[in-house]
């Protein structure tokens, strides 16, 4: 399995108190449950990935934690930010913490810039709704930080529009808006797949830098393992709503105890050695509407058997700081 390095996973993290705490967060659209039951935590300073197949839930965990989803979505559960809880707060208390002390960047620049106004403005406004900073001010400190995500030519670009900007360029006009108040989680849903390789790779190095220049948690959301073992100290996989495993990102990638993990693991090409066959998953991911009895994984899995249809598999402690959601996990 070992098809990825990971040196996120080498270096040092002490343990703190949680930065957000995450409990029995569950999501409803029209009577259909879309989230069953998320907990999770990030501390100060960490990076989690969240992995899984499109539809697993990693993006509306996150919308709903933020209360960004429509109001039609029956949202429950628990979302602390350092003992404050977020879940159905006012919107004043939401306005301080979105874009002040948690930030979001999407994977499509495009759908968040506006296309009328010059980035050097988009940047200045949201400087000045979480930093209190106007005019000249705002303008100066909007020009530093896209000189930080490194916009070449900044004090140029400031005033471009963004179709005269390539994808990669907006995307660090985006980062630059989201630390424009000086985040302390900062949310990253999928923020290359738009992207080339070589504009991927800067992107995430960039976003490395940025936590060490800073200190910000981050949480990576993607469905690249290759991004997420370079990137995050610890990975929670999903599937169907749940988060099926859970462990620092060394025990994960060289030691995955469940069958869709390693389903997934066995999905990428080997860096070293002979070319062979891909192991591609069966199936597709439940409808959240019609959701099989038992394990959701259980019709897509070869390690099935009967037990797997007659109750949800709790998730357990496989060893210290590993967990998985599997009768059949293998225990190393």
């Amino acid at each position: 399995m070992n098809h990825l390095v990971h040196p996120a996973s080498q270096t040092s993290f002490v343990p703190t108190d949680p930065l957000v705490t995450i409990r029995d967060l569950t999501v409803a659209f029209h009577g259909t449950v879309a989230l069953h039951g998320i907990d999770l935590h990030i501390r100060p300073g960490e990076s989690l990935g969240l992995v899984g197949e499109s539809g697993c839930g990693k993006s509306v965990t996150w919308l709903a934690a933020l209360g960004l989803l429509p109001k039609s979505a029956n949202v429950a559960g628990s979302v602390r930010l350092q003992g404050q809880e977020l879940l159905h707060a006012t919107g004043p208390v939401l306005d301080r913490v979105r874009g002040g002390r948690i930030a979001m960047i999407f994977q499509d620049p495009a759908s968040s810039l506006n296309p009328v106004h010059r980035i050097g403005r988009q940047v200045a406004e949201a400087v000045r709704l979480h930093r209190g900073l106007s005019g000249a001010g705002a303008r100066a400190e909007a020009l530093r930080l896209l000189d930080q995500v490194g916009i070449p030519g900044a004090r140029a670009r400031m005033d471009a529009y963004p179709h005269e900007m390539s994808g990669g360029q907006n995307q660090r006009v985006m980062i630059a808006a989201a630390l424009a108040g000086r985040p302390e989680l900062l949310i990253a849903d999928e923020p290359t797949t738009a992207l080339d390789v070589t504009i991927q790779a800067q992107i995430l190095d960039l976003l490395q830098q940025l936590r060490s220049d800073t200190g910000m948690a981050l949480v990576l959301i993607s469905h690249d393992l290759g991004v997420v073992a370079d990137m995050c100290d610890r990975v929670c996989v999903m599937y169907a709503g749940r988060i099926v495993e859970e462990a620092a990102a060394s025990g994960l990638f060289d030691a995955p105890a469940h069958p869709y993990t390693r389903g997934l693991l066995g999905a990428l090409p080997a860096l070293s050695g002979a070319r062979q066959r891909l192991q591609a998953i069966p199936g597709r991911v439940p409808d959240p509407s019609s959701m099989p009895p038992g394990c959701a994984f259980a019709p897509r899995c070869e390690r099935r058997i009967d037990a797997c249809d007659a109750g949800l598999p709790p998730l357990d402690a496989i060893t210290p700081g590993h967990l998985a959601a599997c009768i059949r996990a293998d225990r190393g």
